[in-house]
């Protein structure tokens, strides 16, 4: 690994959520050039009637219980529908049994589902007597292959996309180390990591994962590190909050909030507002979100109050109240609020983050002073590439992002 001799990785090996280091050394043996990682599962499409498949070379076909899979010939290119019936499954016009379907393609690319190609194979689960949930097995350096470039701007530094790598990895493994009994790890979007397949990778993403492969971001004492969810945002606006506050998750250090200060000024949503929306506009987004999550506040009465109850010890807001016509009190964290205000709003009233003061304007409630773009926990994209600017290596930058963490090879 190119940057070996300013940075030294632990050797290391990913065991459920464990890091458990298997030998100390003082410079960990360089990832083997045929390293891909642990496979993890995307799911690409929910709930499909039909999809069409094209394949360039014949693929390897497989359904239900099946032991060994079948040569699938198939002409070159051709847009073939995948459909599910009562007595199984119906390429095109050939009936290729019941069960769930894997098609292993013949190489990475040679398959497209949709017109996409993706590495890795496909399986397709039943959800329904004729609808099908659509799922790319992909190992974690492919499918970060395409994340990396969605994830970043096109011309941004290469030790900014090698910090993303990192950081997007471990979020990746985690997340499938805790998906449970589905069939599934992963969202292509924002609900977890954005990622498009062959078509979204770049050559500064493919060198930035093969130059950062197997390296993920553990915390713990020396033998004990464990990944755990590493959550990164566009822009923090000068102060990142705590997953716990953010989300609820389980408060641990490295997603604890920071005082960053100005380092990611020249985003353009580093400061941002007024945002102006009206009680009545704000009671129908309120009961839409509400409705979505299947929540109490899909009943909400009209907005009364919306406040700060309480911020971080930095100043940036954490807790929000409403208060309805009733008096009924709804206390959100942070994020909470941002997609409540943001669930079927109008483009150019939505809130870039809940980083951003309230003000009561009688019927309206006024959004001022917002900082920041996301929901500001753990790494900073801006924070990043500013910093690789100015001459930061990424293993800086990660660890910057993370506070008492350390930097491990889980593979």
């Amino acid at each position: 690994m190119g940057t070996a001799a300013r940075f030294r990785y632990i050797a290391a090996t990913v065991l459920l959520l464990a890091v458990g280091c298997s030998q100390q050394q003082a410079e960990p043996p360089a990832a083997p050039t045929s390293a891909k990682g642990p496979v993890v599962r995307v799911k690409l499409l929910p709930d499909q009637k039909q999809v069409t498949i094209a394949a360039t070379q014949p693929p390897l076909v497989r359904v239900g219980a099946e032991s060994q899979p079948k040569r699938l010939n198939v002409a070159s290119g051709v847009q073939l529908p995948l459909t599910r019936t009562a007595t199984g499954w119906a390429l095109g016009n050939v009936s290729v049994g019941a069960g769930e379907l894997t098609i292993i393609p013949a190489a990475d690319g040679s398959l497209s589902v949709n017109g996409k190609p993706y590495r890795g194979r496909f399986r397709f689960v039943p959800t329904t007597a004729d609808a099908y949930d659509v799922i790319n097995d992909v190992d974690i350096d492919g499918y970060l292959k395409s994340v990396v470039p969605r994830e970043m701007f096109p011309g941004w530094d290469p030790e900014a996309y090698k910090a993303q790598a990192i950081v997007a990895r471990t979020y990746a493994l985690y997340t499938a180390k805790t998906s449970g009994g589905q069939s599934w790890d992963l969202f292509p979007d924002t609900r977890s990591q954005v990622y498009g397949g062959l078509a979204s990778e770049s050559a500064k993403a493919v060198t930035a994962v093969d130059d950062t492969a197997g390296v993920v971001v553990a915390h713990g004492q020396a033998g004990n590190e464990k990944i755990f969810k590493a959550y990164f945002s566009a822009c923090c606006g000068g102060v990142t909050q705590s997953a716990w506050d953010a989300f609820g998750d389980a408060y641990t250090i490295p997603l604890s909030e920071r005082n960053v200060g100005p380092v990611c000024n020249v985003a353009p949503r580093f400061n941002w507002g007024p945002i102006v929306v009206k009680k009545d506009e704000l009671t129908r987004r309120f009961r839409a979100w509400g409705a979505s999550k299947d929540r109490v506040e899909k009943s909400m009465q009209p907005v009364q109050t919306l406040r700060v109850a309480a911020s971080n010890r930095y100043g940036r807001p954490v807790r929000f109240e409403v208060v309805d016509a009733k008096g009924n009190t709804y206390s959100w964290r942070s994020e909470e609020l941002r997609w409540a205000v943001n669930a079927e709003a109008a483009k150019g009233t939505t809130l870039n983050s809940s980083f951003c003061k309230i003000v009561d304007e009688g019927d309206s409630i006024r959004f001022l002073d917002g900082h920041g773009h996301g929901h500001g926990v753990g790494m900073c994209q801006w924070c990043a590439q500013t910093r690789a600017l100015a001459g930061w290596p990424h293993e800086n930058i990660v660890l910057s992002s993370f506070p008492a963490s350390k930097l491990v090879r889980a593979y």
